[in-house]
């Protein structure tokens, strides 16, 4: 079965939720997750089911075309940024990035509800 291949930035309250449902999605292949804190509880599961962990998001995005998506659900301008702007100047034009109000959406369309999240609303774009 193909896959789409799958890296997360930020495993604490807000990613660790969809970060569960996209490792039980058949069709997912998770290359790897990205936190400042190796001990989040995304990171903690991401090790248990053998995902790559790392607390620098850039070796994510260095992967190039082998990641198909980034989400991002840290919910920091900064990481956006940053990310946005290694993919920039790298010449990736494979991979795209997932905006965490992106996140929040997909997350919220599984609960059937508006899922809260601890971010502040100024993070829209």
């Amino acid at each position: 079965m193909e896959q789409i291949k799958v890296g997360m930035i930020g495993a604490g309250e807000t990613g660790t939720p969809l970060l569960r449902q996209l490792l039980d999605a058949p069709f997912v292949g998770m290359v790897g997750v990205a936190d400042l804190n190796l001990d989040s509880p995304g990171i903690l599961l991401a090790q248990q089911r053998g995902i790559s962990v790392t607390d620098n998001f850039i070796e994510l995005a260095e992967q190039g075309s082998s990641i198909d998506i980034i989400i991002d659900v840290t919910g920091s301008r900064k990481v956006r940024e940053d990310l946005r702007r290694y993919m920039q100047f790298s010449g990736n034009t494979h991979t795209v990035i997932v905006h965490e109000r992106v996140a929040l959406l997909m997350l919220s369309l599984g609960a059937g509800k508006l899922v809260a999240t601890r971010h502040d609303d100024s993070l829209a774009y």
